[in-house]
């Protein structure tokens, strides 16, 4: 089953709790510490339905957004009429994905990078990422931990019904393969009262944190970071989430 086929219709609704204006902020003083300034041009990751590239656009980025899922891209351009923004979306895998042009920096955040489920894909995503970012450029991204999936997440189910939608969401980790699997269900309501009933199998990842830094190495980008999340503090045995800061390396620092 594709994942984010029906949920994309409520997706927004649902993760009316997720502050992402404040996610956005804690993003664009990264941005600004790496020198990445307003007016510079940003690729957003898995960008979903928009809502951070727009928010991006909004504090002064001239922004792209990649996804691999169809219905979301529709409903973020969909978006777009409504608030009159300027943006690009593509539809492309960000295991293989190619820009037009080199920008000065790429994002992927609320736990888009999870959905990487081995360290051979992410090194072809931080390959990708180095091939379209300029010299010096800089790559921020977020990822959830096994301490998240494994202690907090795991074998839990979610629940919530609303006046036009209901979804029952439950979560089972493995502990071999570090995958979080999530079975999702997701009712949606006829104009006659009925509900459709959407069924959505979703993986995400646990990495450890060697082993994004060691994919990171191989594809030939610098580590310049990795903070507990909305924090600038070291990574910790609880956080449940880290953000990653790599560079690709200026043409005087390497021949790469």
């Amino acid at each position: 089953m594709q994942a984010y086929t029906g949920f994309a219709y409520v997706y927004d609704e649902y993760m009316d709790n997720i502050p992402y204006e404040e996610w956005c902020e804690y993003l664009v003083e990264r941005l600004k510490e790496q020198g990445v300034t307003p007016d510079m041009e940003i690729a957003d990751l898995g960008c979903g339905t928009g809502t951070v590239t727009q928010l991006l656009d909004k504090a002064g980025y001239s922004c792209v957004g990649i996804d691999n899922a169809p219905d979301m891209l529709t409903i973020a351009a969909e978006k777009l009429y409504e608030s009159g923004q300027e943006i690009v979306y593509s539809l492309q895998d960000m295991r293989d994905f190619e820009l037009p042009y080199e920008v000065d920096a790429m994002v992927s955040i609320a736990d888009s990078m999870n959905y990487i489920t081995s360290k051979e894909d992410i090194t072809s995503v931080f390959e990708c990422v180095k091939k379209g970012l300029k010299p010096g450029g800089v790559f921020i991204f977020d990822l959830k931990t096994i301490h998240f999936f494994r202690d907090v997440l795991a074998e839990n189910t979610y629940a919530e019904n609303r006046d036009d939608s209901a979804f029952i969401w439950d979560n089972y980790y493995d502990e071999e393969t570090r995958n979080n699997e999530y079975d999702l269900a997701v009712f949606i309501k006829n104009e006659d009262e009925s509900f459709i009933r959407y069924e959505e199998n979703h993986f995400q990842h646990g990495f450890y944190m060697e082993e994004v830094l060691e994919a990171a190495e191989t594809a030939g980008l610098e580590v310049e970071a990795v903070y507990d999340a909305f924090t600038t503090d070291a990574p910790k045995e609880d956080s449940e989430r880290l953000y990653y800061i790599l560079r690709r390396r200026c043409a005087a620092r390497s021949n790469s």
